[in-house]
């Protein structure tokens, strides 16, 4: 079990998502930085769909009342088994007692912390994502104790840190496809969209990014019509929100863009004040 005693900034446990219920307006949620999370998963055995505890910007204490095997990939967030330094990208074992603890966020937004045989809390609706009311919290608090998987012994000792392309978490170039509205913008419109450098606002969470910088528009509102995670909308105002996993189903303002799955996991590691700029991925018809 792991027992949480400080729930950091915001900590939740998630996996791949929940599929199959958006006529119901349920969003996917999962994790935010899928790449990351399959891989830690992948180190330790895991299926890629274990669920994790997804770690955002400060890190929690967290206790371990039995031994397991875990791993950290993703943000460099100063991880400490006991007060000892340890690296991402590698599987370690701690044994009854041990700590682990956060320090000053030095790479990225999110990390995900991995355990043997994933996080064992209630599935709903096929997943065990953490997102209210559809679950009965959005993250972990303080105090609570998360289920593992028995681990009779620690079979392994791994001491190599596997290589991982983080090239990603600090790219900021977001490779998109055309929406279903972008052939209502402007050419000028366009060229703009491709040319600018926008600014992430600080209002950014696991529903969707909102970027600073606006974009001329005489675009009417469209008939309410579904979205996706890597949406990218584009408001009255001139505004861009590019929606995230934890994103509504439908929507009336124009979707002008689609993030492809690596540009989501990209902007997942961005916060504000950072910034990006869109690359038009033209479409493969050989695919």
């Amino acid at each position: 079990m792991i027992r949480v005693l400080k729930a950091g900034l915001y900590t939740s446990v998630q996996d791949l998502g929940r599929f199959g219920h958006g006529n119901f307006g349920v969003p996917v949620s999962g994790v935010m930085d899928v790449q990351s999370a399959k891989f830690a998963n992948v180190l330790l055995g895991n299926p890629e769909h274990a669920a994790v505890l997804e770690i955002t910007m400060v890190g929690p204490e967290l206790e371990f009342t039995e031994v397991t095997s875990i791993c950290i990939v993703g943000a460099e967030m100063g991880p400490r088994v006991n007060g000892a330094a340890v690296k991402n990208n590698i599987a370690i074992n701690v044994f009854q007692g041990d700590r682990l603890t956060f320090g000053r966020l030095q790479k990225g937004m999110r990390c995900y912390l991995a355990v043997l045989g994933g996080v064992q809390t209630e599935s709903v609706l096929g997943s065990r994502s953490m997102y209210w009311p559809v679950t009965l919290q959005s993250r972990v608090e303080k105090g609570d104790e998360l289920k593992l998987m028995e681990a009779k012994e620690t079979s392994f000792k791994r001491h190599a840190v596997v290589r991982f392309d983080e090239s990603y978490v600090v790219s900021d170039t977001l490779e998109v496809l055309e929406g279903p509205e972008f052939n209502e913008l402007s050419k000028e419109q366009q060229t703009i969209l491709f040319s600018k450098t926008f600014t992430i606002s600080n209002h950014n969470s696991r529903m969707a990014y909102q970027l600073n910088e606006t974009l001329p528009n005489d675009l009417n509102a469209i008939i309410t019509a579904p979205v996706l995670p890597g949406t990218v909308q584009l408001t009255p105002s001139g505004q861009l929100i590019v929606l995230m996993r934890d994103c509504q189903t439908t929507g009336g303002y124009p979707r002008v863009l689609q993030l492809t799955e690596a540009s989501i996991n990209s902007l997942a590691q961005k916060t504000t004040g950072n910034t990006i700029r869109f690359r038009l991925k033209p479409w493969n018809l050989d695919r």
